[in-house]
């Protein structure tokens, strides 16, 4: 399985379409929440407007990239990279925000969507990414530590336990 990271564009927006389809036939939340916020058949302003770059209303700028697998042509997840935390983010939200769609988990495309994510978090001279999981997303957690995750603590969010992990981005 080949996969790439790509912005949201015209070319894909079929491959986009069909995921976010799937995803709310699911019934499950759509993450990361970037990918939800916008209505995705106005394609042309979802594109426009997909990612933070008005910062006066608290927001955080971000980039947002979907999981291309090449080999056959379709989007399997998203990932969406915060370029530096705020207080609610370090606390609860962190750097990258990342989901695999329903019907590609559990084929390690988190763990190699997540090393992609870190590889664009390294152009934006992050130096430590925090990424944040529900205690209970045991595949999520596992992904994070696949990619050199140390988790530091966990935190109780609106009765949920959060864990935060850190990873430690070294440059070559």
């Amino acid at each position: 399985m080949k996969l790439k990271l790509v912005k949201a564009t015209n070319e894909y927006c079929n491959q986009i379409r069909d995921m976010l389809d799937e995803w709310n036939a699911s019934g499950e939340k759509i993450i990361p929440y970037a990918i939800r916020r916008l209505d995705y058949h106005d394609f042309e302003c979802y594109c426009n407007n997909l990612e933070v770059k008005d910062t006066s209303k608290g927001l955080v700028p971000d980039s947002t990239f979907f999981c291309l697998d090449e080999d056959r042509n379709i989007v399997v997840g998203a990932v969406n990279i915060r370029h530096y935390l705020n207080e609610a983010l370090l606390l609860n939200g962190g750097h990258i925000g990342d989901g695999v769609r329903p019907s590609e988990r559990r084929k390690g495309i988190a763990t190699k969507m997540i090393s992609l994510a870190l590889d664009e978090c390294r152009k934006l001279g992050i130096q430590r990414v925090l990424m944040v999981c529900d205690k209970d997303n045991v595949g999520s957690a596992k992904s994070i530590r696949n990619n050199g995750g140390i988790l530091e603590n966990e935190i109780v969010v609106d009765g949920i336990v959060e864990q935060r992990y850190w990873i430690e981005l070294a440059y070559v």
